[in-house]
């Protein structure tokens, strides 16, 4: 069964410059004025470019919810046409990216960027990555899980749920589906390695693949944090990971605290539900095609140390603190 998500209805845009990626779709966006290589490329064309990015997509190309039951495999209304016109089944509808724009691509030392935001303070609820390609900046696939706590009493986990997950209409979708922590990584782990991303008994580090995060917390102080709560061992391939506020700072050379400011300095339309785990990954993915349209070079910006698994070295002097 799918159930509806609340949204809070975006004012029409003002801004007279299009996105410098995505087609603005003025009922839904919101609208926007505006280690290996430890350099940060930039240049004039990245900061003033004038070249348009547009999604390729129709003019009636509309932005819909993500059915949250299909994007864990568990959507049962494939064949209703009215469930298929509310809700969206396709990651790639947004997005696309013009091929035009592949001129502009710098070589990068990966070849897949996992964007990662993870949802939960108290434990993790949300687990989703979305799968970049680094050298065609194309959308090759997701993983999505909701994340069932081990700690709490059922009570408190129907408050917390309700609290974070009532106001935007999923609530019940997080309590249909939600699997514990451990279960989730043997789930994301075989699905890296069907991908080629990782291999068990290779190391157990990502194969020319890289989180992109936006900031240090996700992988820095929230998986160790749940690893210890669920009483395993961090996997090898949480040890490294992009950050892409430090990138966003180097790159540009201007400060951009959070998601929704990068958005709004590139003219980015927000989609979809703010601290809705799936719908943030989307949006940072948005921003990151953005910049390596723009011509990024990305690079990792933290290690934790293998020694000292407490320790973490940070490769920028220039960062977001």
């Amino acid at each position: 069964m799918a159930f509806a998500r609340a949204f809070v209805p975006f004012p029409p845009s003002s801004s007279s410059r299009p996105s410098l990626l995505f087609l603005t779709i003025s009922h839904l966006s919101v609208p926007f004025q505006s280690i290996r290589n430890l350099t940060v490329s930039a240049s004039s064309s990245a900061l003033n470019s004038s070249a348009s990015m547009e999604m390729e997509a129709p003019k009636t190309h509309r932005w819909r919810p993500m059915c949250l039951y299909y994007t864990q495999g568990r959507c049962i209304k494939m064949d209703d046409a009215t469930h298929l016109e509310k809700f969206n089944h396709n990651y790639s509808a947004d997005l696309k990216v013009n091929a035009t724009c592949l001129n502009r691509l710098r070589p990068q030392d990966l070849d897949y960027l996992l964007v990662l935001d993870l949802e939960g303070k108290v434990e993790i609820l949300e687990f989703p990555v979305l799968m970049i390609d680094a050298k065609t900046m194309e959308f090759i696939d997701a993983f999505h899980r909701f994340v069932r706590p081990s700690l709490m009493s059922k009570q408190k986990i129907m408050e917390y749920i309700e609290g974070k997950y009532g106001r935007f209409g999923v609530d019940r979708i997080w309590h249909d589906t939600a699997i514990p922590f451990k279960d989730v990584l043997q789930e994301f782990e075989v699905w890296m390695t069907n991908h080629h991303l990782w291999e068990k008994d290779q190391g157990g580090s990502l194969h020319r693949a890289a989180f992109v995060t936006c900031g240090n917390w996700d992988l820095k102080t929230m998986i160790p944090k749940q690893c210890k709560i669920s009483k395993i061992k961090m996997p090898l391939y949480f040890m490294e990971w992009i950050n892409l506020k430090d990138i966003y700072l180097n790159f540009y050379k201007r400060t951009a605290t959070g998601m929704m400011t990068m958005m709004r300095q590139l003219e980015i339309p927000v989609w979809g539900s703010h601290h809705l785990g799936i719908d943030d990954a989307k949006n940072i993915a948005r921003v990151l095609q953005h910049m390596l349209a723009d011509g990024v070079v990305l690079q990792i910006t933290a290690r934790r140390s293998t020694a000292s698994p407490d320790e973490v070295n940070f490769f920028f002097g220039n960062r977001i603190r």
